[in-house]
């Protein structure tokens, strides 16, 4: 029989009467393995009214209250790391191994917000004129709405929030909802290192939780992390009723490899960024770009027998590499865009289609697919596929390989691999990406940096780790003032702009 999920509101589980619900799967196996709750605006609302409350008292804490909680979190991630994998692995098919990395950034992640101390610090100058000094200081936004994504259930709140609660907020958090349960473990997590009830406050749902959050009065600020349709809606609507919002959004990430790369660790890179966590990921690789027929010719020649290599499994197989989609209607879509890139006139190099597990028959599982010879108007190029899906392109020049990723919509993450240092600053300076590497498959930055991408793969300026964290989380208010000597008398009345110079 399948367990029931609900909110967790005011530092304990919440329902409410005659709820609507969703099923959870194991996409591992097809089976349903849960019922979760479905909030509505009243579970908002109620959820808004506690974090208010509690966040008043929050925000006057000490720097040394709050932080001594982000020490203790940190402490319980990692005594709770299999629980944690076991709960991500199960929900969203991600193998044991990938669950425990993505708790590893996480973790990064927490251990940059025990900084928040440091990053928030205002600034002072002594008598800019009539010994008037002035001061600057971050006090928290409030209220914070979060909204995540089914492909991190942990890792991207983790960073998102833990920085929002270090400055002094307090949280309303819509996770996905086909990965609801690690939410209930990442809130009793946050209880048990001592964080009063009501900071950290979630609240199950769709789509009405998620207008219910960015149109509520008393939330100050949303982020959020999604595709690039939502992320938008999100950002305008949520724009539109007086909040800031950070929206992270779609990534098509483009990997150039120039003639003088090591073409067998180029290849090894790009099977394990463009494969892992079967592609689902706004930071994998897509597009491979090798400069020139003869580096193409090559490095096909090294990648197919490495993507062959590669076995996908149920998330608990110790062997698997990468395991299924999160849905049968994920599956689907991706079944789809492999068959119109061959429609389009995409060269079928390893076909990922009909793949099945053994003993996993209701498994939504993909083998990994390759196409060669894709062009820029193909459906391939110009859309994000989540899933295994990866294509070769064949830029004749550099200068092409580059027109080729800064003509696309996205600018999220972009790599090279090159031994010469100019063609590596060239693609550094020339590149419309937020987050670029140089022989690294991963441009994902560490934590003390901040992340986003640039065009269509960010909506709002702000960052959603890194020190812009810590200044989208607050609001800044600047104090003038003068202490006269009690015998100096009352200042002469003067209407001139500054009096105090």
């Amino acid at each position: 029989m399948s367990s029931y999920i609900e909110h967790f509101i005011a530092g304990k589980p919440y329902s409410e009467p005659a709820a609507r619900s969703g099923a959870v799967h194991n996409p591992s196996t097809g089976e349903e393995i849960a019922r979760c709750e479905y909030g509505t605006r009243s579970t908002v609302d109620h959820a808004v009214a506690v974090a208010t409350e509690a966040g008043r008292r929050w925000g006057r804490a000490s720097h040394a209250a709050r932080q001594a909680v982000i020490f203790k979190l940190r402490d319980l991630m990692i005594a709770n790391m299999d629980v944690l994998a076991e709960a991500i692995g199960r929900e969203h098919g991600k193998t044991i191994p990938d669950a425990k990395g993505e708790l590893g950034r996480a973790i990064e992640g927490i251990e940059f917000a025990c900084n928040a101390p440091h990053v928030t610090k205002g600034e002072y100058t002594n008598n800019v004129g009539g010994e008037i000094e002035v001061f600057s200081m971050r006090r928290p936004i409030g209220v914070v709405g979060c909204i995540t994504p089914f492909n991190f259930p942990i890792m991207v709140p983790a960073v998102m929030m833990t920085m929002a609660v270090a400055v002094g907020n307090s949280i309303v958090w819509k996770p996905s909802e086909k990965v609801p349960s690690a939410a209930l473990e990442f809130a009793r997590i946050w209880k048990e290192a001592g964080l009063p009830d009501g900071i950290f406050n979630v609240v199950q749902g769709d789509k009405e939780v998620v207008d219910a959050i960015l149109e509520h009065p008393g939330i100050a600020g949303v982020s959020f992390v999604g595709s690039t349709a939502v992320g938008e809606y999100v950002y305008q609507k949520g724009t539109n009723h007086n909040k800031r919002v950070a929206a992270f959004t779609g990534g098509k990430n483009h990997m150039v490899v120039m003639p003088d790369a090591d073409l067998e660790a180029a290849a090894s890179a790009f099977v394990s960024a463009g494969f892992g966590s079967s592609s689902q990921r706004c930071m994998a690789v897509s597009l491979l770009l090798p400069v020139g027929t003869e580096t193409a010719e090559r490095l096909r020649e090294i990648v197919i027998p490495k993507i062959r290599a590669l076995k996908v499994g149920s998330y608990d197989d110790p062997g698997a590499d990468f395991g299924a989609v999160v849905s049968r209607e994920s599956k689907v879509s991706v079944e789809h865009a492999i068959g119109r890139c061959l429609e389009e006139g995409g060269e079928l190099v390893i076909d990922g289609r009909g793949f099945a597990v053994p003993g996993r028959p209701n498994g939504y599982y993909l083998g990994p697919t390759l196409f060669d010879r894709i062009t820029t108007d193909m459906h391939l190029y110009r859309e994000e596929v989540f899933g295994p899906v990866r294509g070769i392109m064949r830029p004749a020049t550099f200068d092409e390989a580059i027109d080729i990723t800064n003509q696309h919509e996205y600018g999220n993450g972009s790599v090279i691999f090159t031994r010469d240092g100019k063609s590596a600053h060239r693609f550094m300076m020339e590149i419309e990406s937020g987050m670029i590497g140089v022989n690294v498959p991963v441009p994902l930055p560490s934590a003390f940096f901040n992340f986003g991408g640039l065009r269509r793969s960010k909506f709002g300026d702000g960052h959603l780790y890194g020190p812009d964290a810590a200044r989208f989380y607050t609001k800044f208010k600047t104090v003038s003032q003068r202490w006269p000597e009690p015998d100096d008398g009352a200042l002469p009345v003067s209407l001139a702009f500054n009096p105090s110079a």
